[in-house]
């Protein structure tokens, strides 16, 4: 069952990537489409028996890979809890996604591609959370990052989704670099890749001392933190963050499946795999925590101001999966997996929603082109509200809430109960991090669902309505303006967008919107009682579980459980008054605080910065060795100073070249000359 599930996705991809336009679009789509719904299927075959204690956690042997001296490598598929969890995260936004695409890439000329690229993904993901040894992850690992280059730059023709692609894998590939020094590092320690091997033997490791960089240090403080720069590349941690926004050049279903669910995920699922290793360093864990509690902050505060709908969710995504990795920095593997979890279900229905809304706003994605669209599109805004209610948290203490009112708060709870100054900071943070996470998914959803229409000054619609072309403005442009310009006053629609309407998706984007609404509103209160049971029955020591933690998380003051929702009605509270009641109100708030609008408008200047210190920096470098390497000394020597040579010498030799014969002649008799004297001397 497991190697069907895992490889159905290649297969798939491999016959409509190498058949594309021959075997045609309906016939790609099928297969692809339908190899994931299968794959779906029986990740949840696997994962509710599991649940109920049915199954039991085996290995599937594959292969054997590599064996050389001491490294043993064999291609197996571990399944136990954690793994049936990334199994359903996995397959089922995979197969909704894939679904999706039906509607959303109909009018794409190049499908068969596009599915394949999908299901290649999938399949890479597969191998990554199936992995029984770092070897296979680092294969997955290394499998996720090209697929995402392939689907973020889809779009070939265009610049920006060619840079975005490529930056998205030069970023990847310097954490990258940290997880295979991890590996390096780990099978240099232990002198075995085997993840149970590793688990087993990391608490007889610690307070052990390792040399590097001609430093003593401890092995697995320095082990962990190798494998967590990893980590913070795949999911965006602060620093190696700025690819994340910018891959939102790739098709919407693409931005829902690696940014949502998938690849970002798949540094949290490493940290919670090798959980027994961190457990073994208090410094590395604090990393974990800072790193994840910072991310959340800056990735919140800059998803406050953006204008893209796409990028508003991208921020969010880079915020969220900071709380998911503080919460394995203090201990909770139990919360960040559960909140990993609901995440899916939620973040793909607001990205999926999102592309429902460019879609019906003719690919227009910048928000203060919308207004009044829950009329128009009211299953759309519907499921949107949906993920909106599950990401602030809505829901009562012991009666009901949306899935993140249960995951997210969780995570609060854990690191407070935690204790200490990582576990207080963390929690202050991700309490601060709730109430903007509130105001900018509502301030999403008022500017898009409510209002008055404001189409009259997109170029997309006028392009819709009249047929003449226009430029799409850039959102980084476009962002430049205040506040005060863009939600200072309505832009009632004009003469000539008066008969442009928005129009519902078809159903095939409509569905999947409907089944992870579903998730989004049940999740967390179907699964919450299993996820973070307090005995931690349901991981069955798939992952490092604190008991001692999981009771005081569960009896932490009131005034801490109630905290979430203050803010979260909070922020709802600012939403609505900026953007509904008095419009003219972020205008003055701009107004008063340019300073701040563009310190969070220029995302704290992380690209400006990069660029000063790495990007024309590495571009110098190359134009010196290119003009002076090259050019200089390569070229001016070698195949130009040759060629020069024997151009020179080509010169020389066609003036002896006179054509009269007692030249000739005269030559001859010279060398004859000097051929009997030579002769005659010896």
């Amino acid at each position: 069952m497991i190697q069907a599930l895992v490889f159905l996705p290649l297969v798939a991809a491999l016959i409509a990537g190498l058949g594309n336009r021959a075997i045609g679009n309906v016939p790609a789509k099928l297969l692809t489409t339908g190899a994931l719904f299968i794959s779906c299927a029986l990740a949840w075959g696997i994962f509710l028996p599991m649940m109920g204690g049915q199954t039991q956690p085996y290995v599937a042997h594959v292969l054997d890979f590599i064996h050389s001296g001491d490294l043993n490598v064999a291609w197996s598929l571990r399944v136990d809890m954690l793994t049936a969890v990334m199994l359903v995260v996995v397959t089922t936004v995979s197969a909704l996604v894939h679904l999706y695409s039906w509607g959303y890439m109909a009018e794409d000329p190049d499908q068969p591609r596009f599915f394949a690229y999908l299901s290649l993904f999938t399949f890479a993901m597969l191998m990554l959370v199936t992995a029984d040894n770092l070897v296979q992850m680092f294969f997955g690992w290394e499998g996720v990052g090209l697929a995402s280059y392939l689907l973020i730059g889809f779009w070939y023709h265009k610049p920006s989704a060619n840079a975005a692609a490529i930056k998205a894998f030069v970023v990847n590939r310097v954490g990258d670099f940290g997880f295979s020094l991890g590996i390096f590092g780990t099978f240099l320690v232990f002198g075995t890749v085997s993840i149970p091997a590793i688990l087993a033997a990391a608490p007889d490791m610690a307070g052990s001392t390792i040399g590097f960089l001609g430093m003593r240090m401890d092995t697995m403080t320095l082990l962990c933190l190798l494998l967590f720069i990893g980590a913070m590349g795949k999911s965006a941690q602060l620093g190696l963050h700025t690819w994340l926004p910018d891959a939102m050049e790739g098709p919407t279903p693409v931005s829902a499946l690696i940014h949502a669910a998938t690849m970002v995920t798949a540094g949290v699922f490493m940290v919670c795999r090798l959980s027994p290793m961190f457990e073994t360093s208090v410094t590395a864990t604090n990393v974990v925590i800072y790193v994840g509690a910072a991310t959340a902050l800056f990735a919140a505060t800059v998803g406050t101001v953006q204008n893209d709908i796409k990028r508003v969710i991208a921020y969010s995504t880079c915020s969220q999966l900071g709380y998911m990795f503080f919460a394995a920095g203090v201990g909770a593997y139990s919360a960040a997996m559960f909140h990993l979890f609901t995440h899916a279900f939620f973040k793909a229905l607001l990205f999926l929603g999102a592309g429902s809304v460019i879609h019906a706003m003719h690919h227009e994605q910048d928000m203060r082109f919308y207004g009044g669209l829950r009329r128009h599109i009211p299953l759309t805004f519907w499921a949107m509200t949906a993920g909106t209610l599950a990401i602030t948290g809505v829901g009562v203490i012991g009666v009901f809430g949306f899935a993140g009112f249960y995951s997210k708060d969780a995570i609060i709870e854990a690191a407070f109960a935690a204790g200490g100054q990582a576990g207080y900071a963390a929690f202050a943070v991700g309490v601060f991090a709730a109430l903007l996470t509130s105001f900018y998914s509502w301030r999403l959803v008022f500017l898009t669902f409510f209002g008055q229409p404001r189409w009259a000054a997109s170029e997309h619609i006028q392009h819709a309505v009249h047929g003449d072309h226009h430029d799409h403005p850039d959102a980084e442009d476009a962002g430049q303006e205040t506040e005060a310009h863009s939600h200072g006053h309505h832009v009632h629609p004009a003469k000539g967008t008066a008969g442009y309407h928005p129009h519902e998706s078809p159903w095939t984007m409509l569905v999947p919107l409907g089944v992870l609404a579903l998730g989004a509103v049940f999740a967390g209160f179907i699964f919450h009682h299993g996820f973070i049971d307090v005995e931690g029955n349901f991981w069955n020591g798939s992952i490092a579980f604190d008991a001692h933690l999981m009771h005081a998380m569960h009896e932490v003051p009131l005034w801490v459980k109630l905290s979430p929702a203050a803010v979260m009605l909070l922020g709802l509270f600012l939403a609505w008054n900026s953007y509904i009641r008095n419009p003219a109100l972020p205008g003055a708030f701009v107004a008063q605080f340019r300073g701040l609008y563009a310190f969070l408008l220029n995302k704290w200047y992380f690209d400006e910065l990069y660029n000063v210190l790495f990007v024309r920096p590495a571009l110098a470098i190359g134009r010196f060795f290119w003009k002076k390497g090259d050019v200089g000394t390569i070229d001016r020597f070698g195949p130009d100073g040759m060629a020069a040579v024997v151009a020179g010498g080509s010169v020389a030799a066609r003036r002896l070249q006179t054509g009269y014969v007692y030249t000739y002649a005269l030559v001859m008799l010279l060398g004859i000359a000097a051929a009997a004297t030579w002769a005659m001397v010896r």
